[in-house]
């Protein structure tokens, strides 16, 4: 993070205050939202410093886009979170430990710190994180909870609406979301003016958790790589009420569907793209790529893939 930006947001250094020439192990608490950039290079700092360990957790509470009411569907979403966090940082070369917690973030947290012992926790949440009946400010209550540091890594939802110098794109994507074709087109949309995206990745097909959390990580480390700001989930909702609620909680100026090819596609079956453009005011674009499978070797042509508005 740049002087300007600690200036701008008042929020915790990332730099580290612990010496970690004796290694150790440091925690990263991702709180209703998967980390993003940010997180990254904070982690990698400590690890680049001498922490011999990762530590990963989530509690299994609401994320910030939706509300979901299975049980089940809640610790699967803070599993996801975990996980592509987990696969985001080992394409950086860092293998983390992961643990979904407790559904209060407090107790969460309580758990985490005693099952790892780290030497410093990273938390990452909402610029503003409350809890429990009182509501009660989360990063407060951890810095005067643990005698260990903890260090808040905002993931700025809301707070990023007032950088109007930034495009705010929504890229919904499943089977398509690692294409590499859509990949370089986020990045030279990126080139040409700064933008942030927000990246959900709706059910759809046969795919399974593990292979959509795989996919989005490689392309939330491509997207770091060039630094380009992103943050993604995968969600449990149809992809019309998974981007109804994304539309709801996220300032978005743009929306990217990505879809594979014509007839392939059960998205442009079910008019995906006249629903959204129905409830929105907002450019809906439309992306034709490959499945973005790690498997997949052909290259595209001409016809099977390009943006369409």
């Amino acid at each position: 993070m740049t002087e300007a930006e600690l200036a701008s947001y008042p929020v915790d250094d990332p730099r580290s205050s612990v010496d970690w020439s004796d290694g150790g192990t440091v925690l990263a608490f991702v709180n209703e939202v998967a980390g993003g950039r940010r997180l990254l290079e904070a982690l990698r700092e400590r690890v680049d410093a001498g922490a011999d360990a990762v530590a990963v957790a989530a509690p299994q509470n609401q994320p910030v886009v939706g509300q979901i009411v299975d049980r089940d569907e809640i610790r699967e979403a803070a599993l996801s979170r975990v996980e592509v966090t987990q696969s985001v940082l080992a394409e950086f070369g860092i293998e983390a430990s992961g643990a979904v917690m407790d559904p209060e973030p407090s107790l969460a947290l309580d758990d985490a710190v005693r099952a790892f012992a780290p030497r410093e926790v990273l938390l990452s949440s909402l610029y503003e994180a409350r809890f429990g009946l009182l509501r009660r400010d989360l990063v407060e209550w951890a810095k005067d909870r643990f005698e260990i540091p903890v260090t808040h890594i905002p993931v700025r939802v809301d707070d990023d609406a007032v950088r109007w110098d930034v495009t705010h794109t929504l890229v919904v994507g499943t089977q398509t979301i690692a294409s590499p074709e859509l990949i370089e087109s986020l990045k030279a949309r990126a080139a040409e003016t700064p933008h942030r995206y927000t990246i959900i990745c709706p059910r759809s097909g046969d795919l399974s958790r593990e292979e959509v959390v795989e996919r989005l990580a490689r392309t939330v480390a491509e997207l770091y790589r060039a630094e380009i700001d992103a943050i993604g989930q995968p969600m449990s909702p149809e992809p019309f009420a998974a981007i109804e609620n994304a539309i709801e909680h996220y300032r978005i100026d743009d929306i990217i569907i990505s879809t594979l090819a014509g007839e392939q596609s059960k998205w442009l079956e079910q008019g995906l793209l006249e629903k959204v453009r129905e409830i929105t005011d907002k450019p809906v674009n439309h992306y034709e790529a490959s499945s973005g499978s790690r498997t997949e070797q052909r290259a595209p042509s001409a016809e099977s893939a390009g943006v369409r508005t």
